[in-house]
């Protein structure tokens, strides 16, 4: 083989791995767009079960016990989670990712907070507090009170998760549908 044929091989092998990495790339990025617009999210934090999730409609109040997707509200908790880091970056207002997490308290229910969260008096399971969080930086638990008219307390049994702990109910605008598990593991 001359020099100049090996050179043109070398070439075209490399142009064959270049395309087919671009392809891959618009295929990859086809598929996730179009996920996306059916409702399917990829949930990479500990907070729930790791995986492909699916937002499914709800047609009606949400209830204790539903497992719903958020768009997170932009309190001043929530902007500081974000700064620190405990949310990802994605398409809800303020470009925050979906929050995957389970009702515990809605409307008029009583939310008190102290070591753990008890809600009309019993105690959340899993809910005690964290001070500080992995980096060692101080946490301030949300004052509790009243779960107001058209708003959910949200929870997540994970101990280190960013929930109604810190930032209080959320208004039931922000909920997107019911979390329902496509595939997924436990982290």
């Amino acid at each position: 083989m001359t020099p100049r044929s090996e050179i043109r091989a070398r070439y075209e092998k490399r142009r064959r791995r270049i395309g087919g990495l671009l392809i891959g790339s618009v295929v990859l990025t086809m598929v996730v767009v179009a996920g996306g617009y059916w409702g399917f999210r990829l949930n990479l934090t500990p907070s729930a079960a790791l995986g492909i999730w699916r937002i499914e409609a709800i047609e009606r109040p949400a209830r204790k016990g539903d497992r719903v997707f958020i768009c997170p509200p932009l309190s001043g908790a929530l902007q500081e989670g974000l700064r620190r880091g405990y949310l990802r970056r994605g398409l809800c207002v303020g470009g925050v990712a979906p929050l995957i997490k389970t009702v515990s308290a809605t409307s008029g229910q009583f939310i008190s907070i102290a070591e753990f969260v008890r809600i009309d008096g019993e105690v959340l399971p899993h809910s005690r507090l964290m001070e500080f969080d992995g980096e060692g930086r101080p946490l301030s638990p949300h004052v509790g009170g009243l779960v107001p008219p058209s708003a959910v307390y949200l929870h997540s049994d994970f101990p280190g998760s960013f929930d109604s702990r810190y930032f209080g109910p959320v208004a039931t605008t922000n909920i997107l549908g019911l979390a329902q598990e496509v595939w997924t593991r436990e982290p």
